[in-house]
This record gives structure tokens, C-alpha cells and sequence, in this order.
């Protein structure tokens, strides 16, 4: 740690010293900050599927609910949230996809943990507060650092330097009693040249779900050096969440009776009294260190250099009842004459983690080309291990013995080159091609106390190519090709030892129009994998989804998106997705025998998605929204059984702002209202399916057993804001 600081401050001193000297283009200097993302965004013309969201849009929602809840209007994506409330555990699904083929950089840095492939966005809460743009590319998209998108990527830039010095307090109340307070800062440029910006923020809520409270503070600090062509930035961000879980989701009958029930930490205490544990909890945090050089060498070429660290570390703490001390490794107790062989147990699962990482890309630039070519490389490593820290009976163990212990180790290694070359006024073509170099290993001991012994290599070619043809001023049509490869994660691994990769190829043909009153993008997409890695429906005992190689399978699917002005206050913004998702050949063990279900849809693939924006603006100063979003019906399983499945739901939030502007002390004051779910309507987004052979009810007869669990999602529920800006 003490190292990398040290090299953190001494790149910072050597790239100021180096600084070029000013140039007298400013409009050169100001788009600066864009370069971080030049080689993994892509640009309004290109032929990939994309939709750009700036902060201004972001603010308008963001009164403390996560990342992918603010993205849920999108089209093609289906958000969700273990609390219910929107604060806590949420994921996202595009397309249909799970949320670990779902590709997330922050300023061109991989965020998806590198083991488990998943994103956390719970270690970074309020990150919305200090996102300057973002960009989500649907299908496989272009190259990018870090795994390769199987469904989508979202590619974040934090906050630009701010010219002028400014100060900003946010607060806001709500249902549930959720609260966020944020504090946001920024000195502006000093000397022309150095800005120093940051912000504090804590949100509490203690959810929909009986006691699934969130504790999450957070903190961004950025330091620039913007100087002629030379932009340095510094960034310190990350976050302390202490969540009190709710991924064990309920069963039919307590959804129809108590959707709200929580069955975390339930035990039975020695009166026969039913109680449940106060820190059944996960207790995370998760620091993360950048630091970006960005150089306009001339007219035509640019140089960006990033650097980044990220510590992880935190636990799980779980109450266990009469848990056999052979589970521990630990040797039955003896009292007098009785032999004990269980204990009710406290325990601890550790995750310590270091996560380092180094890109480099040049881009050239001129007229009829643009051209843009690097690499990346990153190491992962991660402790795993497993403590009791309390037993009713502890025998001869002691506080914090480890009772499991294990590592991972993941290098990755990237490179890329890619080109957009202008043939004539009316046809651009592009290209792209990746080489990807991934080792991944592990040793020791699972939580199940199970040894893993993994080493596998994989090298990974991703092609692209595409080609714009414009229409005229308008409108264009693009077409796509591009070929993704994929390892699969540790839990993959714990779960079926001889799992594969999984190969996707990713064909899109759109039209973009673009008038003064009109905006219409439609997209066809046909996304043919082989060994896809999808979800089964089932979790495992820490709420991990499991997932599983499907042969040969395909999500073919039509994406529309529009933006209609009527007349000068009002605006319309509906977009919707029609899809079919399909397993080829799906085989599953049903009553003893394994039997050829033929083809049947993919796990949480709804054919159907829509979205829609209402939004009337009289004037510059007030806002109101009616958002409304459909989810049709999707089946929680592989096998299209009735059991799996979940219905369709229709759920419209309501959002209103209003700014204005006093003479004295405030540069602004901003008022903002959020009415979710204003209809009522009882929905689940999410949730799980199981099998198992029962063969002991009837002697000699095995019966499947199905079941399933559900994550609610809050009723009608209201969030209050304040933002005071001096």
C-alpha cells in the first residue's frame, strides 16, 4: 500500500514537471477530459448500439437511490433490488443478460470484480453524485478494458475540472426512512492551472424488506492539473457499506401473506421464541486510487495513461444454528458422558482484495480517419477465508481460528486497435480487433471447505467491423459484426469444475433519424452464442447466482427508441424492446430420468420490454416527469416451468424539479420530488428457482421437486430533495 502511494505521488510530480506549455486553442483544452474515454466510447455515428446519459439527466433522480435504478428507463434493461427501495444491493440486466456479462469502467478502468465478474455498486454509493457522463453500449460494443461485455457495457467519466470554484449541499428524505446527505466542493481553477474538488456522502435506509438497512457512506477527491494540452488527474474515490442482508428472498405463500418478511438471521433462541440475529450483515469497503495523464501531442495525435489500485476488504457475519462441528473442521466436544457433534456458531467470511491496473492508448485523428490502438494489463488477487468468532460449544477452538482458506490469482491482458476510416460523404467503415490474455488460478480451501484447484489460460480474439451509411443530414443505417469471448468466474468454477468459456457473436443493423422535433433510433440485434453462460435460477448459500454452459443459444430482438418535442414544453421519450431468447436444446433430470426439453427460453429474458418519459418543461426552472416502465413476464429457469415464472409488472414513478435562484447567499436552490411506484403496484423483479430428487416420500420413486423464491419490490414510496448550490 505504502509502495503504490509512493509511486501515486511520484508519477503526479514527474507528468506536472512535464507538462507541455500552454497552447492558445482552448476548445482543444476543454474536451481534454473526453480523452480518458476516446478508446472505449464510441461516437453518434458509429454502428453500435448505444445510449449516452450526462449528470444533468442523472440529478434529476438521484436522491439516493443506486446506479442501475437511475439507469432503469433505458431501453432493453430490467433493474432490481434486494431491499426493494432502490438502496442496498441492486443489479442490472440489458438484454436480458446477467449482470456479470455486463461490463463496467470507471475513466476506462475496469469496476467488475475480476473473480467474481459481478458489480457491486453498493461499494460506491452515491457514485451518481460524481458522474460527469456515461455511456451504455448494447451487445458485445466496442473493445474495452477489463472482461468483454456479453450484453452490454457501461463506460462512467467522473467529474470534469471545474473552472469556477463552487460549493453544493444535497439533502433528501423519504419513505422507509431513507435519507442521503452529500457535500460536493470544488475550488475551481487556481492559477489557471490546479483544481482540487471532492465530496462526502452517507445514505441510510432501512429498505422495504423487514430490516434490510444500508449504511453507506462515500467519498470522491479529485486533483487536476490542467495546462495547454497537458490534463493530469488524481482521483481517491470509493466507500464503507454495511448492509443487512436480504438475498434470501421469500416463498410464494409469505409473498401472498408477507411480502415484506425477511428470513435473514432467523433463529430459534433456547426458549423456543423466534428471533432473528441484529448484524446479520455484510460490512464492505472498497478504496480506489487513479491517476490519468492525458496529452494532445499535435493536431492529430493523443496520448492517455492510466494507473489504478483498488483495495477491497470486508466480510459477511452469519448466525448458524446447531451447525455440526465437522462442517469446521473441528473435533466434537465432550461434557461428562454425552458427545456434542453441533453448535449455534457465529461466523465470518472474509474477502481481502488487491486490484492493480495499467492502460495506455494513443489516437490519431484527421479528416477521413480516425484510428485509436493499445492496451491494458491488471492483476487480481483475493483472499478468501472464513473465521468463528463466537460457538455456543467452541471445544478447543479459538477466536478467529480459520476454518477455510483460499486465494485467487487473475492476470489480464489486453490488446487493441481499432479505426473508423471516412470512405466518401456518405459511407464510413470500422474496425476493431482485440487480443485478450487471461490467467486465472486458485488454491486452498471454498467456504464449503472444498478444495479448488484451478489453472486455466485462455487467449481470446475479438473481431469487430461495421460500416455507417448516411442518408443525408438525417438519418443514417449502420451495420455490425463483432465476436466476444468470455472466461467464467469463480463461482462457475465451485459449481461444475470442467465449466467453459463461452463465445458470443453479435450482429446489429439500425437507423438513427435525427430532426429538430424528432429523434428515432431502431435496431435489430442477433446475439448467436455457443456455451453461454446463463443463469439456472439458482443461488447459492450467499446469494451468488449459479450459472451453467447452455450448448448453442440466440437472443434475437428489435430495439426502439424515441424523443418526440410537442410544440415548446412538452416531451416524449418511449422506447421498447421486443426479443426472443432461446436455449437450442435444453436437457434437464426430471423424476430420475434426464429428458430432452427441446428448445425453451433463457432465465430472465422477458420478451418484452417498454419504457416511456412524459416529460413537461414550461420553462427553464420547473420540471414534471411521469416515467413509466413494462416488464412482461419472464421464467426464472431454463426448463419454460410454470413455477419459474414471473409475471409481467407495469410500474410509473413521478418526478418533479424546481430551481430558483435568489439574489443573495445561494447561486441556486433546487427542490426536487420522486413519487415511485405512484399506482401501487405489487411486482416482483427478481428472483430464484430450484429442483431437487425427493426419493424417500414414496420407496423407490424419485420426484422432482420444484420451488421458487421472490425479491418484492416496494409499493408507493416518496423520496424529498434539497440541493443549495454556492
Amino acid at each position: 500500500m505504502k509502495k503504490f502511494l509512493f509511486l501515486f505521488t511520484l508519477l503526479c510530480g514527474i507528468s506536472i514537471a512535464n507538462a507541455q506549455e500552454k497552447s492558445t486553442d482552448t476548445t482543444k483544452v476543454e474536451t481534454l477530459d473526453e480523452v480518458l474515454l476516446t478508446a472505449i466510447r464510441v461516437k453518434p455515428n458509429a454502428p453500435i448500439t448505444h445510449s449516452n446519459i450526462k449528470k444533468e439527466a442523472l440529478a434529476k433522480r438521484n436522491l439516493g437511490q443506486d446506479m442501475p435504478i437511475l439507469l432503469n428507463f433505458l431501453p432493453s434493461v430490467v433493474t432490481t433490488t434486494d431491499a426493494g427501495a432502490g438502496v442496498g444491493y441492486t443489479g442490472i440486466r440489458v438484454r436480458g443478460v446477467s449482470p456479470q456479462s455486463t461490463n463496467i469502467t470507471i475513466n476506462g478502468i475496469p469496476y467488475n470484480d475480476a473473480e467474481s465478474l459481478g458489480t457491486f455498486w453498493v461499494n460506491l454509493g452515491d457514485f451518481a453524485s460524481s458522474v460527469e457522463s456515461l455511456q451504455l453500449q448494447r451487445g458485445v460494443g466496442t473493445s474495452t478494458n477489463g472482461s468483454g461485455a456479453f450484453g452490454s457495457s457501461i463506460n462512467i467519466l467522473t467529474d470534469a475540472i471545474a473552472n469556477v470554484a463552487f460549493a453544493e449541499l444535497s439533502n433528501s428524505f423519504g419513505s422507509f426512512n431513507t435519507r442521503k446527505h452529500t457535500v460536493k466542493f470544488g475550488t475551481g481553477l487556481l492559477n489557471d492551472r490546479f483544481e482540487f474538488s471532492g465530496r462526502l456522502s452517507q445514505i441510510k435506509s432501512d429498505g422495504y424488506i423487514d430490516r434490510a438497512e444500508s449504511d453507506l457512506k462515500s467519498y470522491f477527491l479529485q486533483a487536476g492539473y490542467k495546462y495547454g494540452n497537458t490534463l493530469i488527474k488524481a482521483l481517491v474515490f470509493g466507500g464503507h457499506e454495511i448492509t443487512y442482508q436480504a438475498w434470501y428472498g421469500i416463498d410464494a405463500e409469505t409473498l401472498a401473506t408477507d411480502r415484506t418478511f425477511n428470513p435473514s438471521g432467523i433463529y430459534t433462541d433456547d426458549d423456543g421464541n423466534i428471533q432473528f440475529y441484529d448484524n446479520e450483515v455484510d460490512n464492505y469497503k472498497q478504496d480506489h486510487y487513479q491517476l490519468h495523464l492525458n496529452q494532445r501531442l499535435n493536431q492529430n495525435w493523443r496520448f492517455n495513461l492510466g494507473l489504478n489500485y483498488t483495495y477491497g476488504r470486508g466480510f459477511f457475519e452469519q448466525y448458524r444454528e446447531d451447525d455440526s462441528f465437522e462442517d469446521y473442521g473441528l473435533d466434537n466436544v465432550t461434557v461428562g458422558d454425552e458427545t456434542i457433534t453441533n453448535t449455534d456458531l457465529i461466523r465470518r467470511r472474509w474477502l481481502d482484495n488487491d486490484f492493480y491496473v495499467a492502460n495506455a492508448h494513443a489516437s490519431y485523428r484527421n479528416d477521413d480517419l480516425e484510428a485509436d490502438f493499445g492496451g491494458s494489463y491488471s492483476y487480481y488477487e483475493g483472499d478468501h477465508f472464513g473465521e468463528i468468532i463466537w460457538a455456543q460449544f467452541a471445544g478447543d477452538s479459538e477466536i478467529r481460528d480459520r476454518y477455510y482458506d483460499g486465494v485467487g490469482k487473475k492476470t489480464d491482458i489486453n490488446f487493441f486497435g481499432k479505426s473508423t476510416f471516412r470512405l466518401n460523404d456518405k459511407i464510413s467503415l470500422y474496425g476493431d480487433l482485440q487480443l485478450r490474455l487471461v490467467n486465472y488460478t486458485t488454491e486452498g480451501l471454498t467456504s464449503d471447505r472444498i478444495n479448488l484447484l484451478v489453472d486455466e489460460s485462455y487467449q481470446f480474439f475479438n473481431p469487430k467491423v461495421g460500416a455507417t451509411y448516411s442518408i443525408d443530414d438525417s438519418s443514417n443505417l449502420y451495420f455490425s459484426y463483432a465476436r466476444a469471448n468470455r472466461e467464467p468466474n469463480r463461482t462457475d468454477f465451485e459449481s461444475n469444475p470442467n465449466i467453459k468459456p463461452e463465445q458470443l457473436n453479435d450482429f446489429e443493423l439500425g437507423w438513427r433519424f435525427l430532426s429538430e422535433n424528432l429523434q428515432l433510433n431502431i435496431n435489430g440485434y442477433y446475439m448467436l452464442y455457443n456455451e453461454q453462460l446463463i443463469l439456472t435460477g439458482s443461488i447459492d448459500d450467499v446469494g451468488n447466482p449459479i450459472r451453467n454452459n447452455s450448448g448453442e443459444s440466440y437472443r434475437l430482438g428489435l430495439e426502439v427508441e424515441a424523443g418526440l418535442s410537442v410544440g415548446e414544453k412538452l416531451i416524449i421519450q418511449p422506447n421498447f424492446t421486443i426479443s426472443s431468447n432461446k436455449n437450442n436444446e435444453t436437457f434437464a433430470s426430471i423424476d430420475g430420468e434426464l429428458v430432452n426439453l427441446g428448445k425453451t427460453n433463457i432465465s430472465f429474458s422477458p420478451e418484452f420490454i417498454a419504457g416511456n418519459a412524459l416529460t413537461f418543461q414550461p420553462n427553464d426552472q420547473f420540471q414534471l416527469s411521469l416515467l413509466s416502465k413494462y416488464v412482461g413476464e419472464q421464467f426464472m429457469g431454463n426448463t419454460d416451468s410454470e413455477v419459474s415464472k414471473l409475471d409481467s409488472y407495469f410500474v410509473n414513478d413521478l418526478s418533479a424539479t424546481y430551481e430558483f435562484r435568489p439574489k443573495s447567499i445561494f447561486k441556486s436552490v433546487i427542490l426536487s420530488a420522486l413519487v415511485n411506484n405512484i399506482f401501487n403496484e405489487k411486482y416482483v423483479s427478481n428472483g430464484y428457482y430450484f429442483t431437487y430428487d425427493d426419493d424417500f416420500s414414496v420407496p423407490g420413486v424419485i420426484t422432482t421437486i420444484e420451488g421458487a423464491g421472490y425479491y418484492p419490490q416496494a409499493t408507493t414510496n416518496f423520496l424529498l430533495g434539497a440541493t443549495l448550490r454556492f
